[in-house]
C-alpha cells in the first residue's frame, strides 16, 4: 500500500472536518499552527500578536471549511488566510516590525550550519532579512524558511511563478551581499560553511 502523501492527509482531514469531525480539525491545527507561527511571527511585533493571528486563522479555517476548494492545496489556503489577517493588522498600525529570529522556536534548525559559526551570526542574519523590502522578504521566508514549493508561494502571494523566482533570487543576492562582509570580518567564510538557504 502506497504511503499517504501530505496532500492526501490534508484532504482526508479536511473532508472529515467539513463533516463536523473535531478530532480531524484538531489535527489540521496541529499540522499547521507552528509553521504559520514562523511566518506570522516575522511580520508582527510580538509573539502574543502573532499567536492571536494564528488562532484567528485557525478559527476561520473551521468557520469557512465548506468553502475550501479541493483543487487547491490546504496549506496554500491556510497561509493565504493567515497572511491576509497579518497584513490587515499591519495596515491598521502602519508599521512593520520583524520578530527576532533568535527568539523564535526552532530557530536552531533555520540557522544551523555545517560548522560552528560566531554566536552573533543569527543576529546579523535576522537584521539582514528584516531590512529586505517586504515583497522580497515574504517570498524568501515562504520559499527558503518555510520551504514551500515555488508554485505554492506564487498562489499565497498572488503573483506569477516567474515573479516569485525572481524575488527569491533577488532576496538571496541581497542577503549574501549583506552577510558576506560580516562573515569575512569574523573569519567564518570557508567552502565548508553552508547556510541552509544557500546564501554563500
Amino acid at each position: 500500500m502506497a504511503k499517504e502523501s501530505a496532500k492526501d492527509i490534508d484532504f482526508r482531514l479536511m473532508k472529515a472536518t467539513q463533516n463536523g469531525d473535531m478530532v480531524a480539525y484538531s489535527e489540521i491545527v496541529d499540522r499547521y499552527k507552528d509553521r504559520l507561527m514562523h511566518v506570522i511571527g516575522r511580520m508582527l511585533s510580538s509573539r502574543e500578536e502573532a499567536e492571536d493571528i494564528v488562532q484567528e486563522t485557525m478559527i476561520r479555517v473551521y468557520q469557512h471549511r465548506q468553502s475550501f476548494n479541493f483543487q487547491h492545496c490546504l496549506s496554500t489556503w491556510i497561509y493565504t488566510i493567515g497572511l491576509n489577517l497579518a497584513r490587515n493588522e499591519l495596515r491598521k498600525r502602519k508599521k512593520f516590525k520583524f520578530y527576532d529570529i533568535t527568539e523564535m522556536p526552532g530557530n536552531q534548525a533555520e540557522i544551523s550550519v555545517e560548522m560552528k559559526l560566531p554566536s552573533r551570526l543569527p543576529q546579523f542574519l535576522n537584521n539582514a532579512i528584516k531590512n529586505l523590502p517586504e515583497k522580497y522578504k515574504m517570498a524568501f521566508i515562504l520559499r527558503d524558511v518555510q520551504e514551500l514549493p515555488y508554485e505554492e508561494v506564487a498562489t499565497v502571494l498572488d503573483v506569477p511563478l516567474g515573479t516569485v523566482k525572481s524575488r527569491v533570487n533577488r532576496a538571496r543576492l541581497m542577503l549574501r551581499e549583506k552577510l558576506q562582509p560580516r562573515l569575512e570580518d569574523m573569519n567564518a567564510v570557508s567552502k565548508s560553511t553552508l547556510l541552509p538557504v544557500g546564501l554563500l
